[in-house]
């Protein structure tokens, strides 16, 4: 099993969302790198819920991939805000997986506090200018993370 961190903004979909609805499918990724993360994961791989673009950015929980990569249906949605013209059905450069709701943190680890940490000094989260949406974490940094609950 390998560990992640994937990054949402919680007005689009929090860790409160996903653990309303169970599952959810991850999607509106537009980085290739981030993206081909994405296509990394396997069904089983746990990931950090990262708040994003919020008054408190922060680790909120722990979710998990229940559906491996599958090309992202809101590349070809002009209504959406993902929607990307390129896309065609028989040419999608995006992928989206499924996931489901593991943990909610009691509070959010914040990501001031995350820095703060020596444990964490390479995970690429708290690194200057690591702006990824979704990135590997190694099994040390999860550990350490999940310490810090």
């Amino acid at each position: 099993m390998a560990y992640w961190l994937m990054k949402s903004e919680p007005d689009e979909l929090s860790i409160n969302d996903l653990k309303k609805l169970g599952e959810a499918r991850w999607d509106g990724v537009r980085n290739y790198q981030a993206r081909n993360f994405l296509r990394a994961m396997a069904v089983g791989d746990q990931f950090f819920f990262y708040h994003s673009s919020c008054p408190e950015p922060g680790i909120a929980g722990i979710g998990k991939i229940i559906q491996a990569a599958y090309p992202d249906p809101t590349a070809l949605d002009p209504e959406s805000h993902y929607y990307d013209p390129k896309a065609t059905p028989e040419k999608n450069a995006w992928s989206a997986i499924d996931v489901a709701h593991l943990e909610t943190f009691s509070k959010v680890l914040k990501l001031d506090y995350l820095k703060q940490q020596t444990t964490l000094a390479e995970m690429p989260l708290v690194q200057k200018g690591s702006r990824l949406s979704v990135m590997p974490v190694t099994a040390e940094q999860w550990a350490a993370v999940l310490a810090l609950r």
